[in-house]
């Protein structure tokens, strides 16, 4: 089993370009000399006889790819810190993760004011004098197996506080190998990395592949949806990663006959909806691999030329669809003449790794979320689906996404589908409300491009056959931007907490038994 301390020693003599950030760029052997050097001075400033634990709070800046990789030469393990966070949230962060120092930059000093190890910002002269002190470091002579944790990646935390995920270097290194040889990436590949690199997708889909292939990494400080092209451009990238919402973005941006003049051959990711992985491909000429994954990465499904539209694709072998009370295989979906799934209730339940933890590696130190995740030798996801009688599989949404209408158990991502077929909605978030009497009512927050009007909603849902009356949004706001994450997921939970009161936007009502919105 590869480590990525191997695969970084593979790279020590590499002259070939390995990092290019804005004006600069590092040849790989620098690369491996620049992480030889931060593994050096971290390792000044570790405390002996405690866990080797870096915080890093940086934008993707040259600085967090050396510290990264510096902790995988030297078995130091980064703990990736998510700017999002704040004051007492983010250092209860930093002492459940067990962080003994922190490197970060002046934008983000002062979010570390609760914090109570040393905070060491990039620009600050302590930092070049460590780095001027430990200039001639040698490569770190370290026994690292597969199996020592590399990363603590925290879960986004859209449906509670987030998990220290443990992250091996096996984790990091087998989806790298995996990766390239499945995209076909070499040396002549350039891979644009502009998500945020304290997240999974950065690491396992971007940075990873491109060491393991030996391309260039060409990274980006942040996203930009109008900076996206351009960058690609300017460093020839023909291969970049995504989560959430990114393609989105991009494909609302002013449309150019040019569009397709670049070099870019392939972009992976997951969960974009089907609309903008066809229109990004056909607008810039490359090809989207969309996957469903999660930081965890225990639980895999597959997409394949014939899958139907809206589907995940087909799950691996020991990947199955339970009901969690039960436990037992949900029935297949039956879907009527207009694809309206007719059992829903029955059909839907948890995707779950049936053979094990799969890569799971465990939450750090919390034991009671790892066992809420393996329950019964198996691992449950969390996330809720359905299966169709040809083995593909549909996302119906997280298990805090279920909404109980009327007696019926509906699955939001279901309703999202469904709402994204109106040209003019660009996003849609939909999540539970309070009955007045019992259960919940369906709200859907909508992002729009041009115009939506109440009549015209209501004329597109009377058009689709299959959304369920139950379904049907009883409150539906009108915004300009939804609640996120910094990986772009979005927070429910803010949505639901402001309910049809608060809020944002325009709100759009439809009496309890009627079908028409009034504003």
């Amino acid at each position: 089993m590869p480590t990525v301390r191997d695969q970084l020693l593979a790279r020590a003599e590499d002259d070939s370009t390995g990092l290019l950030f804005e004006d600069e760029s590092w040849t790989w052997a620098e690369v491996v000399r620049e992480s030889s050097v931060r593994a050096a001075v971290l390792s000044s400033l570790l405390p002996a006889g405690e866990p080797p634990h870096v915080g890093v709070l940086l934008e993707n800046v040259p600085e967090f790819a050396f510290v990264l990789g510096g902790a995988a030469l030297s078995g130091q393990v980064v703990v990736g810190l998510n700017p999002t966070r704040r004051g007492a949230a983010l250092a209860a962060d930093v002492r459940r993760a067990d962080v003994q120092v922190v490197v970060t930059d002046a934008a983000h000093a002062d979010l570390l004011a609760d914090v109570d190890v040393p905070v060491l910002p990039v620009e600050s002269p302590d930092w070049t004098a460590l780095l001027e002190e430990h200039a001639s470091a040698e490569l770190p002579a370290a026994d690292v197996g597969p199996d020592d944790l590399m990363m603590l990646i925290f879960t986004s935390g859209t449906s509670g506080d987030p998990k220290a995920v443990n992250v091996t270097q096996a984790k990091v290194a087998y989806p790298g190998q995996f990766l390239s040889e499945r995209f076909g990436l070499g040396p002549a590949d350039v891979a644009y990395l502009s998500m945020p690199m304290f997240h999974s997708n950065a690491i396992m889909a971007g940075w990873g592949p491109a060491l393991a292939a030996g391309a260039t990494v060409a990274l980006a400080r942040r996203f930009s949806a109008s900076g996206f092209l351009p960058d690609v451009r300017r460093h020839g990238a023909t291969y970049a990663n995504y989560v959430g919402k990114p393609l989105t973005y991009i494909m609302a941006t002013p449309e150019q006959p040019d569009d397709a003049d670049n070099p870019l051959r392939l972009v992976f990711g997951n969960e974009a909806n089907d609309r903008d992985i066809a229109g990004f491909g056909a607008r810039f000429g490359c090809v989207v691999v969309d996957s469903y994954s999660s930081t965890e990465n225990a639980v895999i499904v597959q997409r394949v030329p014939e899958m139907p539209p809206g589907s995940l694709g087909r799950p691996v072998d020991g990947v199955k669809v339970l009901d969690p009370e039960t436990m037992a295989e949900a029935p297949d979906a039956e879907f009527g003449p207009a694809g309206e799934l007719l059992n829903a209730e029955a059909a839907t339940g948890e995707l779950v790794n049936t053979a094990g933890a799969g890569a799971f590696a465990g939450y750090y130190k919390d034991p009671d979320a790892e066992a809420e995740r393996m329950r019964g030798g198996m691992y449950w996801s969390g996330d809720l689906a359905y299966r169709d009688a040809d083995g593909f599989v549909y996302f119906a949404g997280r298990t805090a996404d279920w909404l109980r209408v009327d007696g019926e158990n509906l699955g939001a991502a279901t309703i999202e589908r469904i709402l994204l077929r109106h040209p003019a909605v660009d996003e849609a978030a939909v999540y539970a409300v309070p009955d007045e009497s019992v259960g919940d009512q369906v709200m859907a927050a909508l992002v729009v491009r041009g115009s939506l009007e109440p009549v015209g909603f209501e004329a597109f849902l009377d058009e689709q056959a299959d959304l369920s009356p139950k379904a049907r949004p009883r409150f539906v706001r009108v915004v300009s931007t939804l609640p996120r994450t910094a990986t772009n997921k979005v927070l429910k939970r803010e949505l639901a907490a402001e309910g049809p009161v608060a809020g944002d936007g325009v709100l759009w009502t439809r009496e309890a038994r009627g079908t028409s919105y009034s504003a």
